[in-house]
């Protein structure tokens, strides 16, 4: 009886975006999905037809370590059991922290559609432009953490707006 109910429980892995969370020890997920339609399927059916449109689901994912931050591409994983009413997944790791893109299949750096290699070459032929952006004397992500970026300390929620009180530290309520 006991195999039997064991091999029911599936786990099931989702790719989210982490968004900023009020609650301790969680981060908040979006996680996109394809919703189909069912009335452009039946009302309108050319095969260029749009029948899947993009729906977000929010869940919160536990996080005790406090791995993800704000932006970052994570992996989580249904829990067998709720932890809270709301928390109902774990966060198994970052995938592509926010900042620089690499490539996942040849591990190069990308800028937009181009490998950061290939502009780099283009430039070294061509000759480089003053207005050209120097990845190589960009700072990595954390610089301006407790200055600008303050993904790591406590959120709030914000309730009110009052031009007195600036309320630092806080997330829209919206």
């Amino acid at each position: 009886m006991a195999a039997k109910r064991a091999s029911k429980t599936v786990l099931r892995y989702f790719l989210g975006t982490c968004v900023p969370s009020s609650k301790q020890n969680a981060a908040k997920v979006r996680v996109p999905r394809l919703e189909f339609d069912n009335y452009i399927h039946m009302v309108i059916f050319p095969p260029f037809a749009q029948q899947y449109f993009k729906e977000n689901n929010f869940v919160y994912a536990h996080d005790p370590e406090k791995l993800c931050k704000t932006g970052d591409v994570i992996l989580i994983k249904t829990l067998p059991e709720k932890l809270t009413r709301l928390i109902t997944h774990e966060v198994v790791e970052v995938v592509y922290p926010l900042g620089d893109i690499v490539d996942p299949v040849t591990g190069k750096e990308v800028v937009a559609s181009r490998y950061r290699e290939d502009m780099e070459e283009e430039n070294m032929l061509y000759g480089k432009e003053d207005s050209t952006f120097d990845y190589s004397k960009a700072p990595r992500r954390g610089r301006l953490e407790g200055i600008r970026d303050f993904t790591h300390k406590k959120s709030y929620l914000k309730y009110y707006e009052n031009p007195d009180d600036p309320q630092p530290d806080t997330v829209p309520s919206v």
